[in-house]
């Protein structure tokens, strides 16, 4: 049994057109992730654990419910009287790219640290696998964003996996500056990371794409990989690099996700040994079918045969 703890939050999701009809349901970087790995993973002894905060209310409790059926755990959730699950809006444009709006100001998430020992600090031992984003780090206030990094630094400390996805979204951030200092921590910490080419070099305020895989390939985990869209995916493991192909697709409907789930298959076909550049050929496959639906969390039955392959 591998037991993975994935750490962010997760929203309500809106999908529409404002003013026009519109489809709630629920997502967020690392709870994509965590919900992908669960299917792909679940039936290979790999247990996915989701740590974040919620309320008391009929939504927070709807958030769990959901989770639970997806076999992602909630042993790690903390429920904080007051709080509410944050909200954003999908608006997706005719080439599949999208726009969001986000109401997270009061998110419970924001809370998870305060306080007293988190339920992810008290059970972190019990893991094999930590896996958080910058989106993690940025909702968090800075006595948050210090504890998970410490954390970071004692799970990697002890031999866990300790897995860091970019993510790097600017409204988050306050400050650039203080992004690049907090990425640069968490980077460091990181054994495996996974790095979107054109996020870091926004990050990084470099000039060309080039310049942003150029930075990113100098980056200190020692297991890397670098998503550069459409072209092949670069991956560095014991010292060496590689390239696993994209898979073309006819019609992009929605790119929500994309990333978290290939995040998911990576680490669905490496808890299970299969070598780093097998497994990112594989996410490059779930992450294809994914952007070929709508939304963040695509119907189960619209990849049974990926979770058969798993």
């Amino acid at each position: 049994m591998k037991r993975v703890a994935v750490v962010g939050e997760c929203m309500l999701e809106l999908q529409g057109e404002a003013f026009g009809a519109m489809r709630q349901t629920f997502g967020g970087d690392t709870l994509n992730t965590a919900v992908y790995l669960a299917r792909l993973a679940g039936g290979h002894g790999v247990e996915v654990q989701y740590a974040t905060a919620l309320g008391e209310d009929s939504l927070s409790e709807g958030l769990l419910t959901r989770w639970r059926a997806e076999k992602v755990g909630t042993d790690l959730v903390r429920r904080i009287p007051g709080r509410i699950p944050g909200l954003y809006l999908i608006e997706v444009d005719a080439s599949g790219e999208r726009r969001f709006s986000y109401w997270r100001d009061q998110s419970a998430a924001k809370a998870y640290f305060d306080g007293p020992a988190s339920p992810l600090e008290e059970a972190s031992e019990q893991f094999d696998v930590l896996y958080l984003s910058g989106i993690s780090l940025a909702i968090l206030p800075p006595a948050g964003r210090e504890r998970l990094l410490a954390l970071m630094a004692a799970m990697r400390a002890r031999g866990a996996v300790v897995a860091f996805d970019n993510n790097y979204r600017p409204r988050l951030w306050p400050d650039v500056g203080e992004a690049r200092a907090l990425f640069a921590r968490a980077f460091a910490q990181a054994t495996l990371a996974f790095v979107t080419a054109d996020d870091h070099q926004a990050l990084m305020g470099l000039p060309t794409l080039d310049d942003g895989i150029a930075a990113a390939r100098a980056l200190p985990p020692p297991e890397l990989v670098i998503k550069r869209g459409g072209a092949p995916t670069l991956v560095r493991h014991d010292g060496r690099w590689g390239e696993a192909p994209t898979e073309a697709v006819e019609r992009v409907v929605d790119t929500t996700a994309a990333g978290d789930s290939f995040a998911a298959g990576y680490l669905s076909r490496r808890l299970v040994g299969a070598a780093a550049l097998d497994a990112a050929r594989f996410g490059n496959r779930v992450a294809a079918r994914v952007i070929q639906h709508r939304g963040a969390l695509i119907e189960l039955q619209a990849m049974a045969d990926l979770v058969a392959a798993a």
